[in-house]
Order: structure tokens, then sequence, then C-alpha cells
């Protein structure tokens, strides 16, 4: 979707998908990832001091485009990739996975 008045492209539920598809193979829970509503170029990934993983899409490319850049700025960060591993909330909730049916 793109505002034609300022033109802001804002990321979709697609985008989202590509982001989630990688940040999943590093075993990272979904509420640990904060990505900026707005795609700003040239994109960007960082690892906060509390482990959250900020990532801004670029306007320029395409999210599928920008995910080996996902991933190789994760795995600079010590992150191990193992693609099909389950994600689990380790949080006060004790991991209820009813809790989690809505990050699917």
């Amino acid at each position: 979707m793109t505002m034609s008045d300022d033109n802001v492209t804002i990321i979709t539920m697609e985008d989202m998908a590509v982001v989630f598809s990688v940040t999943d193979d590093f075993g990272i829970h979904r509420e640990s990832v904060s990505v900026e509503l707005a795609r700003e170029d040239p994109g960007e990934v960082s690892v906060t001091e509390r482990g959250t993983v900020e990532i801004t899409l670029p306007a320029s490319r395409a999210p599928a485009d920008f995910a080996s850049t996902i991933q190789t700025e994760l795995e600079s960060h010590g992150y191990s990739h193992n693609p099909g591993q389950v994600v689990t909330n380790d949080g006060e909730d004790g991991g209820d996975e009813e809790k989690d049916d809505w990050l699917s």
C-alpha cells in the first residue's frame, strides 16, 4: 500500500510473512521482532541491548530480496540459523501454546 500524499510505502502482511520466515528460522520469538511500519531505504537490521530485533524494510527492494540481508545481520549478531525449529514463548505464561496461536 502506498500513501501518495507523503510518498510513504507501508509494509503489508506479506512483507511481515517474509520477515517472520527468516526470524522463525533463528528461533526468535515473534514478540521480540519489531518492524517499522514505513519502508525506508536502505533498510536496516539491528538488535537492541534487550534482544529486540528491529527491522526497517527498504522501499526500493522487495522484502524477499532483503531476506538474505536480515539473515546475514542476525548471524553477525550471534544468532544460529536452524530452519524448521519450533519457536516457543519462554515468557511468564510458561509457553502456553494456546496463547501463542494468534502468532501463527
